[in-house]
């Protein structure tokens, strides 16, 4: 027996039964019926986690404050969930213990790669003695720390689906999942796509779109993201092997290039935003991407679980680079977000829910 599992609220209990393959309960992490995801930030004087200095890989675009940025208000800030709800604080040695001779794969666009280096730094510093290596081929970046046998890694693939070069143009196939080959047999997948399914004009990637043998000039971008999402549902429920692979999907990252989302008419995009939101709501309400990405879960058979950072980002109109992406103010970043800063906290219930399996 199969049964649908979605972790939007993280004490859920998972009994997933796989054939004879049954994974263990989530639990733990908080009291009965509480959601991690859902609460506020609050101040804390013992964060960040990490500096960047003690990182070399970070990527220049995510250093905000080597860019330049001159408050540092935005790095003190811990997620702290409604109620009694609790979860541990990150332990990067442990961390690598748990997932000891394990490849963990993040998919998606350069939220995932934000993540990824989030990830690889809270690590590298948990045992900054113990010696690593970092290897980019193509579109794959593998980070290993070779006395864990430890592969954390970052697939950079913006749609899931395929875009494939034809002699019209770029084609975006909404119904073929080639690049799916990559992920079989990988322990821990996180998936996350969205941002670029917006682009249009000299950012947009592709000329077509094509679903079965209709091609498309355009089509409603949620429409689309949904055929696409139902085209990795698919392949998710074809491929995954439940006793080998855990599968999250990231939820949907949200930029903030419009106060009125927050309630700040005024503001020019994130450009001077020094504070979240503060209470445990987001004004402009549910994130529109985020409501088609728990549709598409809801049908997925095998066990996938929502890392639903979508609500709790949201709040986060302070922790993007803006002008201090590259330095300079040569552009305005209110998509991505500094590190340290909010993809640590990801990260921090990742861990989470991995000790509940890896334990």
């Amino acid at each position: 027996m199969e049964a649908t599992v979605i972790m939007l609220l993280v004490l859920s209990v998972v009994n997933h039964v796989d054939g004879d393959e049954q994974l263990p309960k989530v639990s733990g992490i908080a009291n009965s019926g509480c959601d991690v995801f859902e609460g506020s930030w609050v101040h804390d004087e013992s964060y960040p986690l990490y500096d960047t200095s003690q990182c070399p890989f970070i990527e220049k675009e995510f250093d905000c404050l080597k860019n330049g940025r001159p408050d540092r208000d935005y790095l003190k800030y811990r997620w702290q969930p409604t109620a009694d709800c609790t979860f541990p604080r990150f332990n990067g040695r442990n961390f690598l213990s748990k997932v000891k001779r394990k490849r963990i794969m993040f998919i998606g666009d350069s939220l995932s790669l934000n993540q990824w280096q989030s990830l690889t730094c809270m690590l590298h510093v948990a045992v900054p003695n113990a010696s690593y290596t970092s290897v980019r081929t193509g579109g794959l970046s593998t980070f290993i720390f070779p006395e864990y046998k430890t592969k954390v890694m970052f697939s950079r693939n913006a749609f899931l689906v395929d875009t494939v070069n034809t002699s019209k143009g770029a084609v975006l196939k909404l119904d073929s999942i080639e690049g799916g080959k990559l992920w079989k047999g990988i322990d821990v997948l996180i998936f996350n796509t969205w941002h670029w399914w917006l682009h249009t004009g000299r950012k947009q990637p592709w000329n077509f779109i094509q679903e079965g043998n209709n091609v498309y000039q355009d089509m409603d971008r949620l429409v689309a993201y949904e055929k696409a999402l139902n085209t990795w549902a698919k392949w998710v429920d074809t491929n995954v092997q439940p006793a080998k692979t855990m599968v999250f999907f990231q939820g949907v990252s949200p930029d903030h290039n419009n106060g009125s989302d927050w309630g700040e008419d005024k503001a020019r995009y994130c450009e001077g935003q020094k504070q979240p939101v503060s209470g445990p709501n987001y004004p402009a309400g549910p994130h529109p991407a985020e409501l088609v990405v728990e549709k598409v879960l809801r049908g997925i058979q095998k066990p996938v679980y929502l890392l639903n950072v979508t609500a709790l980002s949201q709040l986060r109109k302070d922790g993007h680079p803006s002008v201090y992406g590259h330095g300079g103010h040569n552009d305005m970043d209110c998509s991505h977000w500094c590190l340290p800063g909010v993809p640590d906290t990801w990260n921090q219930l990742l861990y989470a829910l991995l000790l509940q399996f890896y334990n």
